[in-house]
C-alpha cells in the first residue's frame, strides 16, 4: 500500500467470484490485461469465504459440496491499483452475470457466487460506487444481454484467507483451450446515466 498526494491509501490485493474460477481467471489474466497493459502482478484461482470460522484449507470437493460456505475466486495483485482497481471491477461485471445468486448459466451452487472480497476501506468503497453506478443504470433501463434480472446480488466482504486451488486447476483455460467456460462479453462499453 502506498498513499499519494493525500490519496486514500489501497491495497493491491483482492479476490473476484464470478461463477467458475477457470472462466474468471481466463478474462482477467488475458482479457483485462490485453485492455490494461501491466495491470495484473499476479493471479491464481482457489478459495474463499466471507465467514472467517469457514473450514481452513478445504478441498475442491468440499468446497463443490456446497458445505464449506467458500466461493471459487481469483485472487490478484495489481501493479497499480489507484489506476487499475475501478476498471477491473468494472470488467468484472462485464464478463459474468451479477444479478442471479449462487449461479452462473448452468453452474449452481454457493461456491459459485457473484462477489467481492475487498482488503481495505477504499476498496470496498470502490467496489460498492461501481457497483452501484452499474445498479442505477439497471434501474433506469440498461439490459446487458446475459444478465437474468436487474438487482445486483453480489456481495461486497472483507478479504478473509485464500487457499490457492491445485497446480491443474491454475491457468485451466490457457492450457485446455477448449475446456469449459460459461463467461462471455456481456457489454463492451460501461454504461453512463447521461
Amino acid at each position: 500500500m502506498s498513499e499519494e498526494c493525500g490519496a486514500a491509501a489501497i491495497s493491491d490485493r483482492i479476490a473476484l467470484g464470478a461463477g467458475c474460477y477457470w472462466g474468471t481467471e481466463k478474462y482477467i489474466r488475458k482479457d483485462f490485461q490485453e485492455k490494461f497493459p501491466n495491470s495484473i502482478k499476479s493471479c491464481k484461482v482457489g478459495f474463499m469465504s466471507p465467514d472467517t470460522n469457514a473450514m481452513k484449507n478445504p478441498s475442491y470437493g468440499q468446497v463443490c459440496s456446497g458445505e464449506t460456505g467458500h466461493v471459487e475466486v481469483l485472487d490478484v495483485t495489481l501493479n497499480d491499483p489507484a489506476e487499475h482497481l475501478e476498471p477491473l471491477l468494472q470488467f468484472f461485471y462485464a464478463f459474468h452475470d451479477p444479478t442471479t445468486m449462487n449461479r452462473q448459466g448452468n453452474d449452481a451452487g454457493t461456491q459459485y457466487a457473484s462477489a467481492i472480497f475487498t482488503s481495505d476501506e477504499e476498496q470496498e468503497r470502490i467496489a460498492r460506487a461501481v457497483t452501484d453506478g452499474l445498479q442505477n443504470s439497471l434501474h433506469s433501463g440498461f439490459t446487458p444481454g446475459g444478465y437474468f434480472g436487474n438487482m445486483i446480488a453480489t456481495a461486497i466482504v472483507p478479504y478473509t484467507e485464500f487457499y490457492p486451488a491445485h497446480e491443474e486447476h491454475q491457468e485451466y483455460l490457457a492450457k485446455n483451450p477448449n475446456g469449459y467456460c460459461n463467461h462471455y462479453i456481456r457489454f463492451k462499453e460501461w454504461p453512463s446515466l447521461n
